[in-house]
């Protein structure tokens, strides 16, 4: 029996098996963007590998909102001509990226971090909820938009950390023109601009 042909050499199958693990990038996309960046100059793919590590060592948590941040305080939350007292909850970071695009909303955010999950071994605990607690419980806070995708563990997240504000302020909720089990990141930004215009008291 002949030995088995190995298709990449060995540097190349190490990279196309690390961007593999990228989310979304398949076996074939994997491959497309190795050899991409094989026929590209030195210097950039050094100042790709630059970027990574940069990102990787400078780009941590906003101490007030969660929300990705080179800084201790992040561009949202020190921004002078942002509404102080409304703030938007989502899961990700990636949702205040979503909801930014849309132009529409001008408040502050708070990142939790993920969903409650019971069988991923995720509960309340593993979440910024007492950060939360703490700048909605402040004075002058006058409305908390819960901004959770409609998921089983976003509606548990969601009615958990309602009924966790509701004593403080106003707590309203998104309207959806997504499908249950949507994301929030992928929804088109007129999609999400409505879904803030048209948000409702929680519960009702």
């Amino acid at each position: 029996m002949e030995p088995k042909t190995t298709i990449y050499t060995r540097p190349l199958a190490r990279l196309i098996e690390q961007l593999q693990r990228l989310p979304g990038i398949g076996p074939k996309s994997a491959q497309r963007l190795a050899l991409h960046l094989l026929k590209q100059s030195e210097e950039d793919v050094q100042a790709l590998a630059q970027a990574l590590i940069d990102a990787k060592h400078q780009v941590g948590y906003c101490s007030v909102c969660f929300h990705l941040s080179a800084e201790p305080v992040c561009e949202i939350c020190s921004a002078p001509s942002r509404d102080q007292y409304t703030i938007c909850v989502v899961a990700d970071s990636r949702d205040v990226i979503a909801l930014e695009k849309t132009r529409e909303y001008r408040g502050q955010y708070h990142v939790l971090g993920g969903l409650i999950s019971p069988m991923d071994g995720i509960g309340p605990e593993q979440l910024a909820l007492k950060p939360l607690v703490q700048r909605v419980s402040q004075p002058g806070v006058k409305e908390v938009i819960l901004a959770i995708s409609p998921s089983v563990e976003g509606e548990t997240t969601t009615l958990y950390v309602g009924h966790l504000l509701q004593p403080f302020t106003r707590v309203t909720r998104i309207a959806f023109g997504l499908p249950m089990g949507g994301d929030l990141e992928y929804a088109d930004e007129v999609t999400l601009a409505r879904a803030l215009e048209g948000r409702r008291e929680l519960g009702a």
